[in-house]
Protein backbone atom coordinates (compact mmCIF):
# COMPACT_ATOMS: atom_id res chain seq x y z
CA UNK A 1 0.00 0.00 0.00
CA UNK A 2 1.32 3.71 -0.90
CA UNK A 3 0.84 6.87 0.85
CA UNK A 4 -2.60 8.63 0.45
CA UNK A 5 -3.16 10.86 -2.72
CA UNK A 6 -1.98 14.03 -2.32
CA UNK A 7 0.52 13.23 0.51
CA UNK A 8 4.26 14.40 -0.53
CA UNK A 9 7.28 12.64 0.48
CA UNK A 10 10.09 14.88 2.58
CA UNK A 11 12.26 14.52 -0.75
CA UNK A 12 9.47 16.05 -2.77
CA UNK A 13 8.81 18.84 -0.88
CA UNK A 14 12.44 19.30 -0.80
CA UNK A 15 12.77 19.05 -4.10
CA UNK A 16 9.55 21.76 -4.44
CA UNK A 17 11.59 24.45 -2.16
CA UNK A 18 14.54 24.27 -4.03
CA UNK A 19 12.81 24.25 -7.43
CA UNK A 20 11.15 27.66 -6.17
CA UNK A 21 14.80 28.63 -4.61
CA UNK A 22 16.57 28.27 -7.92
CA UNK A 23 13.60 29.70 -10.21
CA UNK A 24 13.61 32.89 -8.20
CA UNK A 25 17.86 32.92 -7.44
CA UNK A 26 16.75 34.79 -4.21
CA UNK A 27 13.44 33.15 -2.78
CA UNK A 28 11.76 35.33 0.13
CA UNK A 29 9.65 32.87 2.42
CA UNK A 30 6.54 33.88 1.49
CA UNK A 31 7.18 32.55 -2.83
CA UNK A 32 8.50 29.69 -1.19
CA UNK A 33 5.89 29.16 1.11
CA UNK A 34 3.20 29.79 -1.80
CA UNK A 35 4.98 28.11 -4.64
CA UNK A 36 5.66 25.22 -2.66
CA UNK A 37 2.15 24.68 -1.04
CA UNK A 38 3.52 24.74 2.80
CA UNK A 39 1.99 25.88 5.92
CA UNK A 40 4.35 28.45 7.48
CA UNK A 41 5.14 26.01 10.48
CA UNK A 42 6.33 23.46 7.37
CA UNK A 43 8.52 25.66 5.93
CA UNK A 44 9.99 26.84 8.84
CA UNK A 45 10.99 22.77 9.36
CA UNK A 46 12.28 22.12 6.07
CA UNK A 47 13.73 25.57 5.10
CA UNK A 48 15.85 25.11 8.73
CA UNK A 49 16.79 21.17 7.72
CA UNK A 50 18.10 22.41 4.26
CA UNK A 51 20.48 25.79 5.83
CA UNK A 52 21.33 22.59 7.90
CA UNK A 53 22.08 20.11 4.95
CA UNK A 54 23.91 23.58 3.86
CA UNK A 55 22.05 23.01 0.70
CA UNK A 56 20.82 26.54 1.23
CA UNK A 57 21.67 29.91 2.37
CA UNK A 58 19.70 33.11 3.95
CA UNK A 59 20.22 36.24 2.92
CA UNK A 60 19.85 39.45 4.48
CA UNK A 61 18.82 42.52 1.74
CA UNK A 62 18.21 45.15 4.42
CA UNK A 63 15.28 44.49 6.65
CA UNK A 64 14.13 41.53 4.13
CA UNK A 65 15.43 38.22 3.88
CA UNK A 66 15.74 35.62 1.24
CA UNK A 67 17.26 32.16 0.49
CA UNK A 68 19.60 31.23 -2.45
CA UNK A 69 21.01 27.78 -3.10
CA UNK A 70 24.63 26.72 -1.83
CA UNK A 71 26.60 24.80 -4.59
CA UNK A 72 25.80 21.99 -2.79
CA UNK A 73 22.30 22.72 -3.18
CA UNK A 74 22.71 23.04 -7.06
CA UNK A 75 24.63 20.01 -7.27
CA UNK A 76 21.76 18.34 -5.13
CA UNK A 77 18.80 19.37 -6.77
CA UNK A 78 20.33 18.46 -9.80
CA UNK A 79 20.92 14.80 -9.14
CA UNK A 80 17.31 15.13 -7.86
CA UNK A 81 16.00 15.94 -10.77
CA UNK A 82 17.97 13.06 -12.41
CA UNK A 83 16.27 10.46 -10.15
CA UNK A 84 12.92 12.11 -11.01
CA UNK A 85 13.36 11.68 -14.46
CA UNK A 86 14.47 8.15 -14.43
CA UNK A 87 12.22 7.29 -11.92
CA UNK A 88 8.94 8.74 -14.33
CA UNK A 89 10.48 6.70 -16.82
CA UNK A 90 8.92 3.66 -14.80
CA UNK A 91 5.83 5.37 -14.15
CA UNK A 92 7.02 5.73 -10.46
CA UNK A 93 7.03 9.57 -8.39
CA UNK A 94 9.01 10.61 -5.79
Amino acid sequence: MGKPEGVRSKLRIYLDILRVIEEEGEAIPTHILYKANLSHDRLTSYVGDLEQRGLIAQVTRGESRAYTLTPEGRKFLKELKRAEAFLSGFGISL
